[in-house]
């Protein structure tokens, strides 16, 4: 009964960051997916999100072959997320199969600017 959660400044700032983009994007969207693993909490949180925000319908997809195209029919806008460990190659992989299906245009949606880097671990940098 005495356990503390964390503060929400916890929360990682890319989690933080895709969070804020998703409410800002949500109200003109038709739909949202969210690109990430379904036992990735940052990714669920963000379909939460979304939804919250005043979107109709938001969906996580681990990759574009799990796109519901018949729950998609008949919207105009939709937004594209992902979790803050999901690899870009499937977030472009879900960008390419609506290009395949539609005539795509892309605007980002960007509510705050990364430029946080992390150096590879010396022991990975140094030859052996």
């Amino acid at each position: 009964p005495t356990i503390a959660g964390p503060a929400k400044e916890d929360i990682c700032y890319a989690t933080t960051n895709r969070q804020e983009a998703v409410k800002a994007m949500a109200p003109d969207c038709d739909a949202i997916l969210v690109v990430g693993a379904p036992n990735s909490s940052n990714s669920r949180r963000l379909v939460e999100f979304g939804a919250r925000a005043g979107c109709a319908y938001a969906q996580l997809v681990q990759r574009a072959t799990d796109i519901d195209w018949r729950a998609l029919d008949g919207i105009a806008t939709l937004g594209v997320t992902a979790g803050a460990s999901a690899p870009e190659v499937l977030i472009d992989e879900v960008v390419d199969a609506f290009r395949a299906r539609y005539d795509v245009t892309v605007k980002p949606v960007v509510t705050a600017e990364e430029h946080v880097e992390f150096k590879v671990p010396r022991a990975l940098r140094e030859p052996a």
